[in-house]
């Protein structure tokens, strides 16, 4: 069986349907190239939606716990906040303190000197997490009858509840009072105390 040949006829007959058909594979081709972007960006917003939605469960159950945190130790939190431990230092407390204080233990007067505020110098070891630790160290200079008045000062004045502090160091000296026997003073103290303040990260100016 011979094949027969196409003419310019034949093919001029079907150049009309093979342009349709190359149209037709290229629509075709854009399509599927098309459907597969929008998957494909379709499947991006899907993990982006699911990032969002993980982290919006994560925040909501770490307000949770914050909210549970704060409930739990509000009142702790607030005592310490009266007590002068939380919040911005309250030297003019300290220094009325050191006054009734100096007065109920019957001494002779006390002279102080208040350094400036700096960052506690053992915060790093305490790790105390979001909560900044600051001191003050105040060096205080008094003249005693007898060494049992110093105790009894830094007893009474920590029942002032203005704070919390530590002593850092008192050097004691008797006086020659010349045999002299009557109410004078017999001693004479030089200490430095460190009053600690807290506060919150992000809650006031760090100094």
């Amino acid at each position: 069986i011979q094949a027969q040949r196409m003419n310019p006829a034949d093919l001029q007959a079907l150049r009309n349907p093979l342009l349709v058909l190359f149209v037709v594979l290229l629509l075709g081709a854009a399509a599927v190239y098309s459907t597969e972007q929008l998957k494909a960006a379709s499947d991006r917003q899907l993990a982006q939606q699911r990032v969002r939605l993980n982290e919006a469960r994560t925040r909501l159950q770490k307000s949770g716990e914050e909210k549970n945190i704060i409930v739990r130790y509000r009142d702790a939190f607030r005592a310490l906040q009266r007590a002068g431990f939380v919040g911005e230092e309250k030297r003019i407390n300290w220094l009325d303190g050191l006054r009734l204080t100096n007065q109920r233990a019957d001494l002779f007067g006390i002279d102080y000197q208040i350094g400036v505020q700096k960052k506690y110098k053992y915060a790093a070891s305490l790790d105390p997490g979001q909560i900044q630790l600051f001191e003050s160290v105040m060096r205080l200079r008094f003249r005693l009858l007898h060494e049992e008045d110093l105790i009894r000062f830094f007893n009474l004045l920590a029942q002032e509840n203005l704070g919390i502090f530590h002593i850092d160091r008192c050097d004691m000296r008797r006086l020659d009072t010349r045999g002299v026997i009557r109410y004078q003073p017999n001693v004479t103290a030089d200490c430095e105390i460190s009053w600690i303040t807290a506060r919150i990260r992000g809650s006031g100016t760090s100094k």
